[in-house]
């Protein structure tokens, strides 16, 4: 089983795998600040968590910003409390996007998506992070290693 992570500025959205790591589906989601990394280390024990895949908020041309330094440092600090259980960086562009086309398709109005939405794009993330390794063979992203999270 893996976990799926989509760090936000409020909230952040958390997706599981299922045992085989062929379908991601979302869990739920932790408030943003005090607490938070514990929260996510019970989950991931809880789930008996093989991986933790964390998005990592990349601009449209590639680009590392702001964003991607606090998804960076949130993730080291996670796989500090998570080892040896390996955290990995990937690219989220157009996770939330693809999320809130999802839920309006089933009709969810606009506050009920954005209730969802952040483990929804946890979910999208997951999903890319499995379809990705099965198709290359090699895990998806940038593996973590507690302090040494640079860019």
């Amino acid at each position: 089983m893996r976990l799926g992570i989509d760090v936000g500025s409020v909230r952040i959205g958390v997706a599981r795998s299922d045992p085989g790591g062929l379908l991601a589906s979302p869990l739920g989601t932790v408030r943003r600040g005090s607490g938070d990394l514990a929260e996510l280390t019970r989950l991931a024990t809880e789930n008996d968590a093989m991986e933790i895949v964390v998005g990592l908020a990349v601009g449209l041309r590639g680009a590392e910003g702001r964003s991607a330094a606090q998804g960076r440092e949130f993730a080291e600090e996670l796989a500090g409390r998570l080892a040896p259980l390996p955290v990995r960086l990937v690219d989220e562009r157009f996770t939330t996007v693809l999320a809130h086309a999802a839920l309006q398709r089933t009709g969810q109005d606009s506050r009920t998506r954005r209730q969802a939405v952040d483990k929804a794009a946890a979910a999208v993330l997951l999903q890319g992070a499995l379809d990705a390794e099965r198709s290359s063979g090699q895990p998806a992203g940038e593996l973590v290693a507690a302090g040494d999270c640079a860019p």
